[in-house]
């Protein structure tokens, strides 16, 4: 499990320019699925991430983009395994008043672009005009 762990924080750190970190409070659910899209437009590939209860969102903005077309999941190859790039490990966090640490659960999917994607993203382009 310590592969694992050490996989994720350093693929994390070299990927920065194209991670979205997910809050289940900030922003809506399609604002993140949105910006996944820009993202992979412009990087070809996008991390997303997040931490306790938002993990649940960063799974539906995943599942969303792959049931559309427009993202297939990435596979490294990570400590002598191959690892779908769903990668789920604990942080330690300290409480805001007493300071004690706490565990929250962290997840990492890096989503790339699918082969269709340019193909669909046009198409939503072209239909977006046509609406206007």
């Amino acid at each position: 499990m310590v592969g694992t762990t050490e996989g994720v924080d350093s693929s994390a750190s070299n990927s920065k320019k194209n991670r979205i970190q997910v809050s289940n409070t900030q922003k809506p659910l399609f604002f993140y699925v949105n910006l996944a899209k820009r993202y992979m437009q412009q990087y070809n590939e996008v991390e997303l991430s997040a931490l306790g209860m938002a993990i649940a969102t960063v799974v539906t903005i995943a599942e969303i983009l792959k049931n559309n077309g427009l993202a297939v999941e990435k596979i490294y190859y990570i400590c002598l395994h191959y690892l779908a790039e769903i990668m789920t490990s604990t942080i330690d966090m300290r409480e805001e008043s007493g300071g004690r640490p706490v565990q929250k659960a962290k997840i990492e999917i890096l989503l790339g672009k699918s082969e269709k994607f340019d193909e669909l993203m046009a198409a939503a382009a072209e239909e977006a005009l046509d609406d206007e």
